[in-house]
Formats: C-alpha cells, sequence, structure tokens
C-alpha cells in the first residue's frame, strides 16, 4: 500500500474525513485538523507505515497532496 493510500485512509479512519471525495489540493484546515488533530495525524502515520515524521514540520496550510508528498519520500529512505 502506497503513501497516498495510507494517508487517505487514516483520514477517513481516524478523522472521519471522505478522503474519496476530497480534493488533493485542499488545505488540511479546510477539513477542520487544528494543531492537535495534525500531531495525531502524523503519530498514527508513523505507527502504520513504520516512519520518522519528526523533522517534518506539517501545518494546517498544507494540502492533502504535500502531506501524501512528504510522507511518502520518507518511506521511501
Amino acid at each position: 500500500m502506497g503513501a497516498a493510500q495510507h494517508v487517505r485512509d487514516v483520514l477517513t479512519q481516524n478523522f472521519g474525513v471522505d478522503s474519496q471525495a476530497v480534493p488533493a489540493d485542499i488545505p488540511l484546515h479546510q477539513l477542520r485538523l487544528d494543531s492537535l488533530a495534525l500531531e495525531e495525524l502524523r503519530v498514527i502515520i508513523e505507527d502504520r507505515m513504520g516512519i520518522d515524521l519528526d523533522d517534518v514540520h506539517l501545518t494546517s496550510r498544507h494540502t492533502v497532496a504535500q502531506l501524501i508528498d512528504l510522507v511518502g519520500l520518507k518511506a521511501a529512505l
């Protein structure tokens, strides 16, 4: 399973976001993900994928596509 599917699954299962209906260019704040939710999202993705995102500065202004790209880059290392 790739980074995009992992991110979309986490958004759906843990945050109630219909990730199939969400455009990739939507900022995370429009999904009502505040700083606490972003931290939770980061930790869940780390656990699911076995990667370390501690050095990734994720903000609510990042888009879903940017999040997927960041996760994909870390997963490739």
